[in-house]
């Protein structure tokens, strides 16, 4: 459920609440004789309906911790009862100060069967809201029900990409260090462990410097599996900037992991990548390149049907918005992928 007084500013829910009384006013013209009950009529549905309302909203605002641990129903009973209840006092309260004043006069009968029918209104009207309120979030529920299913089977479909040639490779090479290298056989080990468990967490949001951790881990695994002949070159913002930097974990990596495996398959020469990430004007923007190899007998038109980036460019506009996308281009010497998203920079 939002919160209520957040949807709209107590000023705007003052105004609203002074056009519905004016509207009860003019409908109920008939029961006044003259201008001056007219306007005394509508200040008193104006005060006991903001007394009625704003404490209310208030109030269950204050109980959303509560009302998180309880069904939907019971919720709604509980904002039905503290709604008519307001509702009561309220206009008990306005007839008393009426009736002190000499602009009511009193009968128990007309006293009673007036707050009933105040009461009796506000429940229906809270009642109708609360429908549409539950369908509201029977809707978004399905929505963001359908929405995790998307991500994780985008997720899935990233871990067995990233499974099935990474694991075998990389166990080849564990198994010659640990004969020849123990000690090098550990660090790839560690490398190896931190990020399947990174790749097995999920679809989330994590930190840009975990990601770049992500990122160093796996690189690391490639350059002692390539005997060295792989020489990377990060231009990164200051600590203090990518402190507040996020991403959609994996996003990063497995593009980089897309790029350098298909380089990987086209030479023995040395690699050389080059990462540069910037945030300004609220949008991330990380550019990718790869050099390729000098001599090479793979065609242009093969490596750009093997750069699609699409289900990171989709886990990465189901975050941060429609606007984000992954782009990625190839030229004779090189291959360059940018990844771009909005990311609101709090601090300017």
């Amino acid at each position: 459920m939002p919160k209520l007084m957040e949807m709209m500013k107590p000023w705007q829910w003052l105004l609203a609440i002074f056009f519905w009384s004016l509207f009860v006013a003019i409908v109920d013209r008939h029961s006044v004789v003259n201008e001056t009950q007219f306007i005394i009529k509508f200040m008193a549905r104006f005060i006991q309906t903001s007394l009625a309302l704003i404490p209310s909203f208030y109030l269950i605002d204050y109980l959303r911790p509560v009302f998180k641990g309880l069904r939907v129903t019971t919720v709604s009973m509980y904002v039905l009862l503290i709604l008519t209840t307001a509702t009561a006092v309220t206009v008990a309260l306005a007839l008393l100060i009426m009736i002190n004043a000499g602009w009511f006069n009193y009968n128990l009968a007309d006293f009673i069967s007036i707050i009933v029918f105040n009461t009796v209104i506000a429940a229906g009207f809270t009642i109708a809201a609360l429908l549409f309120f539950l369908r509201r979030y029977r809707e978004l529920n399905a929505l963001k029900h359908s929405f995790e299913q998307k991500l994780s089977a985008q997720n899935d479909v990233l871990k067995a990409r990233l499974a099935p040639h990474f694991f075998f490779n990389t166990i080849n090479t564990l198994m010659s260090l640990i004969e020849s290298d123990p000690q090098r056989a550990a660090v790839l080990l560690q490398h190896v462990s931190a990020l399947f468990r990174a790749s097995f967490n999920g679809a989330r949001e994590i930190s840009f410097e975990e990601e770049i951790a992500l990122c160093e881990h796996y690189l690391a695994i490639e350059s002692i599996r390539l005997a060295d002949k792989l020489v990377v070159n990060w231009q990164l913002p200051k600590e203090d900037v990518m402190y507040d930097m996020v991403i959609t974990a994996l996003t990063l990596q497995s593009v980089i992991e897309k790029m350098l495996v298909n380089v990987i398959r086209m030479t023995t020469e040395t690699i050389y990548i080059d990462i540069k990430v910037t945030w300004l004007q609220h949008r991330v923007d990380i550019t990718i390149s790869v050099q390729l190899p000098k001599k090479t007998l793979l065609i242009n038109h093969d490596l750009r049907q093997q750069m699609d980036f699409m289900i990171q460019a989709q886990r990465l506009r189901a975050y941060f918005g429609q606007s984000a996308d992954i782009q990625s281009s190839i030229t004779n010497k090189q291959i360059l992928t940018n990844i771009s998203y909005p990311l609101q920079d709090v601090s300017l």
